[in-house]
């Protein structure tokens, strides 16, 4: 081997050398290593239950009472004579009606998602992002800088703003929301003529 070779090889095997060098120093850096304390994972957003009227609801099938954690994509149901609250914290709240259900989908960024499946819910938005309430078939309602608070039944696919079908605020719903979600007869105007008349018409 020539010593033109020789010098050849070896500065080969000084870069090399140094190379190796280099990504040992940067994996040490890299992992927590003896006495170096990890960086702690992003908080992510869970939502919480608070049941009222009685003692539990439903997530995802299993009885779940007040303090629950419910997760993104959840799917919350509320038993006659029970409503529940979702506390998203920085999100925002939401209020289901007793006789409800919804699938519950929430981010990180903010944005919120509630599949409205039966019943009635309201959804009141915070912090960044938006609220969406929305049904199969298609319906679709979202918050906005000036909206920042909704309330909708679900009747025949559709969305309907709670003051239409005699909302009771805190108590579920009226004789007249009942009538209009469970018969189906009449919709929001029977909601209507019966809530004027305080849920007993005049025979």
């Amino acid at each position: 081997m020539s010593l033109r070779q020789r010098k050849a090889f070896k500065a080969i095997a000084v870069f090399l050398a140094f190379t190796f060098a280099q990504v040992y120093v940067q994996t040490s850096f890299a992992g927590p290593g003896p006495g170096r304390i990890p960086m702690p994972a992003p908080q992510r957003f869970v939502a919480r239950l608070k049941v009222s009227g009685g003692p539990s609801a439903t997530v995802n099938g299993a009885s779940a009472v007040s303090g629950a954690t419910v997760l993104t994509g959840a799917t919350i149901e509320t038993p006659d004579q029970v409503s529940a609250t979702l506390d998203l914290g920085p999100l925002g709240t939401i209020e289901l009606s007793p006789n409800s259900s919804i699938q519950l989908d929430f981010t990180d960024d903010g944005n919120v998602r509630v599949k409205v499946l039966k019943g009635c819910v309201k959804i009141k938005k915070s912090g960044s992002g938006e609220a969406e309430a929305y049904t199969a078939e298609g319906a679709s309602e979202k918050t906005s800088s000036n909206r920042k608070a909704m309330g909708f039944c679900y009747l025949d696919g559709k969305l309907n703003p709670l003051s239409a079908v005699g909302h009771v605020a805190g108590g579920g719903l009226s004789t007249a929301a009942k009538v209009a979600i469970f018969g189906g007869i009449g919709g929001g105007a029977v909601a209507i003529i019966l809530g004027t008349r305080g849920g007993n018409p005049s025979p």
